[in-house]
């Protein structure tokens, strides 16, 4: 995938929308862009009421009678670890599993350029794994067969989560679950939670076309279902439903969300999905 023209362009263009405050701790911090507590100074400015008074410079004051501050450059985590959503429920589009595959791929790399350690980990039913920049190339041949959700992944402790880590969850989040108790979890150790849901265009917005027959993708079975205008109306509440509790509670936890359509393609959505969830930013 790091081949793919898509993802060069994408990655010529954006840069990761650093965190605001300092990641915790302190292995190999990588600088950003901002100010913050790491210890590499960047400037002096003049001190105003609010300033951590800890960043006065008293030997400025004694020279120049003036209260200043020392500025230092803002730290952001290197240790970013990108959970792919690698069940059948991926498979419902060729455009969704594509965008999974190609968004997993981009973060990988934006977060290399800035000399960080990223991990991609396909969340399957297998042994644990992670690929990281010298084996990201696998992502293009990456099998889209787990049964097992994220949650169930989660409570057998199957997913080699890292603490103060940048963790950013690739999924359509279209499996049972809560989403206070999930967000809560995958939050609950990380320095910054990005979660973004990735949808096909049916699934965002089914039209009524009559009887069909379903199939699920993950377990086989098969349903008649008269897709009518009030089932589509239920289904579009539902979704909505769960959009809204995702949201609310990352928020709550000082996360951010976005919700994409695999569709649009590669560079509409992360200019109009991925920069105004503040993910992204052009470089």
């Amino acid at each position: 995938m790091q081949h793919d023209p898509d993802v060069q362009s994408v990655v010529e263009t954006f840069q990761l929308g650093l965190p605001r405050v300092p990641a915790m701790g302190r292995s190999g911090e990588l600088l950003g862009r901002g100010t913050g507590s790491s210890l590499e100074f960047q400037e002096y400015r003049q001190y105003v009421p609010g300033d951590d008074i800890r960043h006065l410079d008293w030997a400025t004051y004694a020279r120049t009678d003036t209260l200043m501050v020392r500025l230092y450059r803002e730290e952001v985590s290197p240790r970013t670890e990108i959970l792919l959503d690698a069940s059948r429920s991926m498979t419902s589009s060729p455009a969704k599993m594509l965008a999974a595959r190609q968004l997993a791929t981009v973060f990988a790399m934006l977060c290399g350029r800035l000399g960080g350690r990223p991990a991609v980990v396909p969340l399957q039913d297998g042994p644990p794994r992670t690929l990281g920049m010298e084996n990201l190339d696998q992502l293009s041949s990456l099998v889209f067969d787990g049964r097992a959700t994220l949650i169930e992944l989660l409570n057998d402790n199957r997913i080699p989560l890292k603490p103060r880590a940048v963790r950013i969850v690739i999924s359509d989040f279209l499996f049972p679950h809560d989403p206070q108790a999930l967000i809560r979890r995958l939050a609950g150790d990380a320095s910054a939670l990005w979660i973004i849901q990735v949808l096909g265009s049916w699934e965002r917005d089914p039209q009524a076309i009559g009887g069909r027959r379903l199939m699920d993708v993950e377990t086989g079975g098969e349903l008649d279902l008269v897709l009518d205008r009030v089932a589509v109306a239920e289904y579009k509440q539902r979704l909505g439903n769960l959009q809204e509790e995702l949201l609310r509670n990352c928020r709550r936890v000082h996360s951010l969300f976005a919700t994409v359509t695999g569709e649009l393609g590669l560079r509409t959505i992360c200019r109009q999905d991925l920069c105004a969830a503040g993910m992204l930013r052009v470089g």
